[in-house]
């Protein structure tokens, strides 16, 4: 009950990097395998697991690789103000990106935008409930240039940004 009552947006974020430890349990928290059978700790319609969380920091960015919990890195670019459309985006020590990938998922195309932003926005929770219980300041965002940032990614036509969440420590 304490960290429903804690969660909260925030747009003010020190620069100050998430120490690993913390960035290993919020991945964990978002989107991590927590089932022998491979399922996540976020729902995904008829479990196709479409979404790929992308982390983007000062020195790359990387992909979560959620069935050994380890980030692949990307690029060695700094993408993230690209990540979003607001001033403090680019300072921030870290922002998700979320990145549907169509080619996991059986349901009709007109139905492919509304369950990923649906299994986007479980993910997005967790972070907000992880965030809440850590002291953490995060923000779920859909102002999002989202044709500059998938080029900027370099990803396939059948992926597609969903959202972006910022995460870091509250400036007070």
């Amino acid at each position: 009950m304490q960290v429903l009552k804690n969660r909260q947006s925030g747009r003010e974020f020190l620069p100050e990097k998430l120490p690993l430890p913390v960035l290993s349990n919020l991945l964990w928290a978002a989107w991590g395998v927590n089932r022998a059978d491979g399922r996540r700790t976020a729902p995904s319609a008829s479990n196709r697991q479409e979404i790929d969380v992308y982390l983007a920091m000062a020195d790359g960015l990387y992909l979560y690789e959620a069935a050994s919990h380890r980030l692949s890195l990307v690029l060695k670019e700094d993408l993230r103000a690209k990540a979003g459309t607001q001033p403090f985006v680019g300072q921030a020590p870290l922002n998700l990106i979320y990145v549907a990938d169509y080619a996991k998922m059986s349901s009709k195309p007109e139905d492919k935008p509304v369950w990923a932003a649906a299994d986007s926005a479980f993910i997005g929770q967790n972070v907000y409930l992880f965030c809440a219980s850590e002291g953490l300041a995060t923000v779920f965002r859909a102002m999002v240039d989202r044709e500059p940032l998938a080029k900027a990614m370099k990803l396939r036509p059948d992926q597609h940004v969903t959202f972006s969440q910022t995460v870091g420590y509250a400036k007070k």
